[in-house]
């Protein structure tokens, strides 16, 4: 087996890879999600500790801007004021 990454010892590698293999799908999924929302709670605290001023839905675009794209965002934004309009 190829190593995947250059800077792991190939024997540590795969005894790692050994272990993945041996937990259930569901734990792998369950952590797959935990390991999700860990990253976007510190990207969302990242953002508001540079944003403190703005508000819930503006630190909510910078968001959805940074991960998903401009163009997703700037489409939300115009959603969102029609929405609010009467």
């Amino acid at each position: 087996m190829l190593p995947l990454f250059s800077d792991t010892n190939p024997k540590a590698e795969e005894f790692q890879i050994s272990l993945l293999r041996q937990v259930s799908v569901a734990k792998r999924i369950s952590q797959m999600r935990s390991l999700s929302q860990l990253t976007m709670r510190l990207s969302r605290r990242a953002i508001l500790r540079v944003n403190p001023e703005l508000s819930e839905q503006e630190l909510d675009l910078i968001f959805i801007a940074y991960h998903y794209g401009d163009d997703l965002a700037n489409c939300l934004r115009k959603y969102l004021r029609l929405e609010a309009s009467p």
